[in-house]
């Protein structure tokens, strides 16, 4: 008997989920710097092929990029729960380095982790952390890489987008607003205490139809206005 869609991506092997998922063009897996005109590549890893330089240079951008925003959260920042979070089974990579020259080793510059998952009964592609180098922010590498995991999610025909984000950075809600994220209808919502007292979440979790073009799965009226995101993206505020 054949494997439900989520299982049967799930249980292939890295090149095998390459050549099924990933766009055959390959200038969808290079990315020109728009005012430098640096070239860089990008490849696919999993949670188990990714080299340790590589899994390093990509846990240092989580911490270096959004930490602090973790600290000042109710989850609190946790290295070694995140890095156990980074080696879970069916995580993949995609990994942003400079073309290398002959003399020298290109170093992981910015890199987006999803999963092909299950969400509140939805099959979905999920962004889990997607964080870039401070040269790289501002100029479309961000949405060139949540293309390239729309793109596979749609090739395996999950029904959204799904991504987690703390309340903190205008910006990032700006970005994922113009990329057709909402409010996702299971997304926390604020909780009034026996005290009177209303508590806010601290984050938010957006998502994204990818089978369609008829709308959001949602009826989220979430905007850029009211509320603020820290770090790009992570999965159920563990990230």
């Amino acid at each position: 008997m054949a494997l439900p869609r989520v299982e049967a991506a799930n249980a292939l092997l890295l090149p095998t989920f390459s050549a099924h998922y990933l766009s055959s063009t390959s200038a969808t897996l290079q990315f020109s710097h728009p005012k430098t005109s640096t070239s860089y590549q990008i490849t696919l890893e999993s949670s188990t092929t990714i080299k340790p330089t590589d899994f390093t240079a990509c846990f240092n951008l989580i911490s270096s990029t959004s930490a602090s925003a973790y600290s000042g959260s109710s989850i609190g920042w946790s290295p070694s729960k995140k890095r156990k979070e980074m080696r879970l089974p069916d995580l993949r990579y995609l990994l942003v380095k400079p073309r290398a020259s002959t003399t020298t080793a290109a170093g992981v510059e910015a890199f987006l982790s999803f999963m092909i998952t299950y969400e509140d009964g939805h099959e979905v592609v999920y962004c889990y952390e997607i964080h870039v180098s401070a040269h790289l922010q501002g100029c479309g590498l961000g949405k060139h890489l949540m293309g390239i995991m729309e793109d596979v999610g749609r090739k395996v025909r999950v029904e959204k987008g799904m991504l987690t984000v703390f309340l903190e950075n205008e910006g990032a809600l700006r970005f994922y607003e113009k990329l057709g994220y909402v409010e996702d209808e299971y997304s926390p919502r604020p909780r009034k205490l026996r005290n009177g007292i209303v508590k806010k979440p601290d984050y938010v979790i957006l998502s994204k139809a990818l089978e369609t073009s008829s709308g959001p799965l949602t009826d989220g009226t979430w905007k850029a206005s009211k509320s603020k995101v820290a770090s790009i993206g992570m999965k159920s505020i563990s990230a």
